[in-house]
């Protein structure tokens, strides 16, 4: 039977294609970024531990500071001057913390995810990290959220709901589900000015709320890469007796609204969960608990390092323990301490250095380390970081 004889057979897909023209829709209207086609499955089960690969680069916390986030990924040639992927099979690790203190977290989301597209077809791939802020925010803790941050998503949900109307126009699309649903109208101790953004921010960041579900199930919260594990506050051996893996797939169910209520799992809760643990971030290495953090790499076959978040380093990337943990949160958001962008760098064949923006390295692009430690870190500014400019 011909198409003219059987025009159900070219019409079946137009509510789909409707829905997704929609889709695209507001997503440029809230961001200005065309998404390109996600390559990944649908409900891919969420991988732990990775290969090390020939380059890896992790970036520190962003904090709503969209520029400073362009140039964390500039500074290691990860894009080129259009914001495109031009990295080809590097990976890279951003720890957490993209919510709050700044006003731009839904366009650092999307231009983070524009970014996990384009390096997955080019052979590399950008792994983004639950921080607290993001588990302070999925719980409706907006402590640290800014007047536009409040509006930023305030302009998402009027878009977000316009599209929900237009795709009630198409017979063939279910229903959408009202984003408001169960949200009161206002709030004690709280600005009658700051209602509709408090509203849209609790609708799309609670569990299996739009925002949550589309951006943030995307997240480990904890990764082994090669020699190394990914954290934004800290690892105990407690936490890996419980199980990694076991850990990725809780908090992402609890983020997808399948299990747990409002709060999240109790190991992301209180100062000795995952991402809120300072032991090894403590800025004076002498409070550091290296005898714990030595315990807890233990217990991670071929691991020798932990990566973290979490604690502003004012003296930039640095590492304590023996290196053994490295901290990388450099406070680069203007919300936070406008520090200079920092990323660590870690290469198969030449070991690990720090990119840096900083200009009192500009007339010695590549300083090098003292002649006995070809890969370590510097503790603080005193002794010399091998950087890049």
């Amino acid at each position: 039977m011909s198409s003219r004889e059987n025009p159900s057979g070219i019409c079946k897909n137009i509510p789909n294609l409707i829905s997704s023209f929609v889709d695209t829709f507001v997503d440029y209207s809230v961001s200005g970024i065309f998404l390109p086609q996600d390559p990944s499955p649908q409900n891919e089960i969420l991988q732990t531990r990775f290969d090390k690969p020939e380059r890896l680069v992790a970036i520190g916390d962003l904090h709503g500071d969209l520029d400073k986030s362009r140039e964390a990924f500039n500074i290691a040639g990860l894009i080129d001057s259009s914001d495109r992927w031009s990295s080809g099979s590097t990976m890279v690790v951003q720890v957490g913390d993209v919510l709050d203190k700044g006003g731009e977290e839904l366009k650092i989301l999307y231009f983070l995810e524009k970014l996990k597209r384009e390096a997955e077809r080019a052979g590399g791939k950008v792994l983004t990290m639950n921080g607290n802020h993001e588990i302070m925010n999925i719980e409706g803790d907006f402590r640290h959220v800014t007047k536009k941050g409040l509006e930023e998503f305030q302009v998402w949900a009027d878009w977000y709901c316009l599209g929900n109307k237009m795709k009630t126009l198409c017979s063939g699309l279910d229903k959408p589900k009202d984003p408001y649903e169960g949200i009161p109208m206002s709030f004690p101790r709280v600005g009658a000015d700051c209602f509709d953004g408090i509203r849209a921010r609790i609708a799309a960041l609670r569990p299996e709320g739009p925002i949550a579900k589309r951006f943030l199930t995307k997240n480990q919260t904890v990764a082994v890469v090669g020699d190394s594990v990914f954290v934004h506050g800290g690892l105990l051996a407690e936490h890996i007796e419980y199980g990694l893996e076991r850990i990725n797939e809780e908090v992402r169910g609890w983020i997808n609204g399948l299990k747990g209520g409002r709060y999240a799992p109790v190991y992301c809760r209180g100062g000795n969960s995952v991402v809120w643990l300072r032991k090894f971030s403590e800025e004076m290495a002498h409070k550091c608990d290296c005898a714990a953090l030595e315990h807890a790499l233990s217990t991670i076959p071929g691991v020798k390092r932990m990566i973290m978040g979490h604690t502003i380093q004012d003296a930039g990337i640095n590492g304590v323990c023996n290196d053994k943990a490295i901290r990388i949160d450099v406070g680069m958001s203007k919300g936070c301490s406008d520090g200079l962008p920092e990323v660590l760098e870690i290469r198969r064949d030449s070991g690990v250095r720090i990119l840096t923006s900083n200009p009192l390295y500009k007339e010695n692009p590549y300083s090098h380390l003292a002649p006995d430690s070809k890969t370590g870190l510097g503790l603080l500014v005193p002794v010399p970081k091998q950087v890049e400019v």
